[in-house]
């Protein structure tokens, strides 16, 4: 029997040319296939059998058995290969290749009756070169689907779970990743900016689909989709996977920043502390997976002005008002608190007001004799920039937009979330990168 760590090689081993020129009459070797088509690949022994039979007969009628109805039996135990060529028994012969007379009929099997079928014992030898070859093709063809509908039958049940695997190679921006039972695709959509891996390394993701190819289905992962963090809690925080503690709302911007608001269903649980650990061990722990991605986790509340000011802290919101029909929230912050209410870039407002599902209107506490005026010369500053109206450079003003530079790392999607619309936003930024270009 050959070794099954010859069998994956399409060139050598047990699908080779010459074992399929030689296996019709070595039971061991078709033993082998089963064998390793069981163990190694899932597929089940009846289904492959199936499978070589049916290509065999095929394979067979095309070459030096044309014409003729053929019989093909492997013992599931042995690996046995028995094969008959299925002939009508008639006392006139018009076709000998279907064919054969009563008389000699009777010599193969003496209880053959005129009209019925007898089948002759032909050695699988037989069957010829042009039919091992056939064969081996649609075995191989047949192996492959039967892959393919294993692979979907295996990994449906875990869509949206953590994956482990191995980076097996780069194409273009996408990573291929070996699960161990299939590969997977990491589309450079779902990577997060600035990781980089190599050949070779361990990496976990999120099973984000199963798409249907025309190559069979196809495996996608992420590791920038928000639920890849709330995952990681699940598996981490004993508390949120057995129900106790409960993710309430994420927002996430992969590489920069996520923030979690969690919520407790027993009094006595604190849902903060149980996430982040003793010592900061367990919020630690997904934070180095995400290679230092920064994670707010704060305590939810059902009252939006108690939501924001847990969301904004160390910040203090002031002056909030609230407009329950348009989900939206405006409130003062200070001087000092202003850069962090706001974020780098905008960045913790925009993943507060996300947390929250609120826009969110931001601006500088009011103080006589001075508000007003920086107002003005913020305003003034976004009017350098041809095209934003009055209007417009008042409202981005609110949001903390203050100058054409402060629009760095912004995106449609942001101002969207601010208030403005699809169209506004799109002429802001349009307009902004105009300016910048002929500075």
């Amino acid at each position: 029997m050959l070794p099954f760590n010859t069998f994956p090689t399409l060139g050598s081993g047990l699908f080779s040319p010459l074992f399929f020129i030689t296996f019709f009459d070595m039971s061991s070797e078709i033993l082998s296939v089963l064998e390793y088509m069981e163990k190694e690949k899932g597929i089940d022994r009846e289904d492959m059998i199936g499978a070589i039979s049916l290509a065999i007969k095929t394979a067979a009628a095309k070459g030096v058995n044309a014409g003729q109805e053929l019989k093909v039996e492997i013992d599931p135990k042995t690996g046995g290969l028995h094969a008959s060529i299925l002939l009508d028994i008639v006392d006139s012969i018009s076709d000998p290749r279907t064919q054969i007379h009563i008389e000699k009929a009777k010599l193969i099997d003496r209880n053959a009756e005129l009209g019925g079928v007898l089948e002759k014992p032909i050695d699988p030898a037989f069957l010829g070169r042009i039919a091992a070859q056939t064969a081996r093709q649609a075995i191989m063809q047949q192996v492959r689907q039967f892959e393919k509908e294993r692979i979907f039958d295996d990994y449906k049940d875990s869509i949206g779970d953590v994956v482990s695997g191995i980076v097996r190679r780069r194409e273009r921006n996408d990573l291929i990743i070996d699960l161990g039972k299939a590969e997977a695709l990491l589309p450079g959509r779902e990577k997060v900016f600035g990781e980089d891996y190599a050949p070779g390394e361990r990496i976990r993701c999120l099973l984000l689909a199963i798409e249907q190819t025309n190559r069979g289905p196809e495996l996608i992962l992420s590791r920038a989709h928000p639920k890849f963090i709330r995952r990681l809690m699940e598996l981490e925080v004993t508390e949120i996977s057995d129900g106790t503690v409960v993710i309430k709302a994420l927002a996430r911007e992969p590489g920069y920043r996520t923030k979690i608001a969690v919520a407790s269903r027993d009094k006595k649980v604190d849902p903060v502390g149980a996430c982040v650990g003793a010592r900061g061990a367990r919020v630690k722990s997904i934070v180095r997976e995400l290679g230092g991605e920064k994670i707010d986790i704060i305590r939810h509340f059902d009252d939006p002005k108690e939501m924001l000011a847990e969301a904004l802290k160390p910040a203090v919101p002031l002056n909030v008002e609230i407009d329950e029909r348009n989900k939206r929230i405006h409130f003062e912050v200070n001087d000092r608190d202003l850069s962090v209410a706001i974020g780098r870039r905008g960045q913790n407002a925009r993943l507060t007001s996300r947390l929250m599902g609120w826009r969110l209107d931001i601006s500088k506490e009011k103080v006589a004799g001075g508000f007003e005026d920086r107002k003005e010369r913020a305003i003034a500053g976004l009017n350098q920039i041809p095209g934003i109206s009055d209007e417009l450079a008042n409202r981005l003003v609110a949001v903390g937009l203050v100058s054409p530079d402060a629009f760095t790392g912004v995106e449609t999607s942001d101002l969207v979330d601010s208030g403005f619309t699809d169209e506004e936003a799109n002429i802001i930024l349009t307009k902004v990168s105009e300016f910048h270009s002929k500075e």
